[in-house]
């Protein structure tokens, strides 16, 4: 299997898919961690209005329909200039659909002098565990899960409720590159639902129909600590919480709204 999540193709635009991408709910289709990571790295690449360095600090991924485990399109464009603030929108579509939709806003990046109170003292995650941990059922070592390196804190894929990880990615976003921290942190933050799954996957499905990260500061090093906790409604409804940080500490927060619902219903 190549080493990468999607390979890169003779069009700028164009990638494939590898089965590292397929996600927990068929073989077919993509975890929808990898393609939001794709379109983080789209807006990347789109240059900013902003005077001077900008940083994402928010990222909302709009989940249109599934994605194949195929080729996909992904473009970027600037959609609000603007010298301090500026608002970036990509697509990546499959199949020649649009799939999924993203809406990124960028601030300029600039020393402005706050007072030392009001800057809280960083508090860092729980050590890291020493080894990776361990899996007994095999459909939590399977594409997209058996491509991320996980050290649980608290709580286990195999195990439902609230959990508390170290992951990092075993392999690139696109072959023969550097996956950047916004890309990492994409990559992983739509993990929090699986991770803090309620409910079993063989009776139920727990889908997220977006995926929204906001970041106050960008993440540094390849380990991302996440915190997941879930909350379902008797009305078939749920929400999907995740912590996100660095060795040093916080850098922000994820949400999934979530549809659930029995498999035979």
């Amino acid at each position: 299997m190549p080493d990468a999540f999607y390979l890169p193709t003779d069009d700028p635009d164009r990638f494939v898919a590898t089965a590292h991408t397929q996600g927990p709910w068929s073989a077919d289709l993509q975890h929808a961690g990898p393609p939001s990571a794709l379109l983080a790295r789209a807006v990347e690449q789109v240059d900013t209005s902003v005077d001077g360095p900008a940083q994402v600090t928010r990222l909302t991924v709009e989940i249109l329909g599934a994605v194949p485990v195929a080729e996909v399109t992904v473009r970027a464009a600037l959609a609000r200039p603007g010298r301090s603030v500026e608002l970036v929108e990509a697509e990546l579509s499959a199949a020649g659909r649009p799939v999924l939709r993203a809406r990124v806003w960028r601030i300029r990046r600039t020393p402005v002098g706050l007072p030392a109170e009001v800057i809280a003292a960083p508090v860092p995650p729980p050590p890291r565990p020493a080894t990776p941990s361990e899996f007994t059922e095999p459909r939590w070592q399977t594409g997209y899960l058996r491509a991320i390196e996980w050290r649980f804190v608290e709580g286990h894929f195999e195990r439902p409720g609230p959990a508390a990880v170290w992951a990092r990615q075993r392999v690139p976003l696109v072959a023969g590159e550097e996956p950047s921290p916004l890309q990492r942190t994409a990559l992983l933050a739509d993990s929090g639902n699986g991770l803090s799954r309620l409910l079993d996957m063989a009776d139920w499905w727990f889908i997220n129909t977006e995926l929204t990260v906001h970041l106050h500061r960008q993440p540094a090093g390849d380990w991302i600590f996440v915190r997941a906790a879930t909350t379902l409604d008797q009305q078939g409804s749920g929400l999907a919480e995740t912590v996100l940080s660095d060795a040093t500490g916080r850098v922000g927060r994820g949400a999934q709204a979530l549809m659930v619902g029995r498999r035979d219903g």
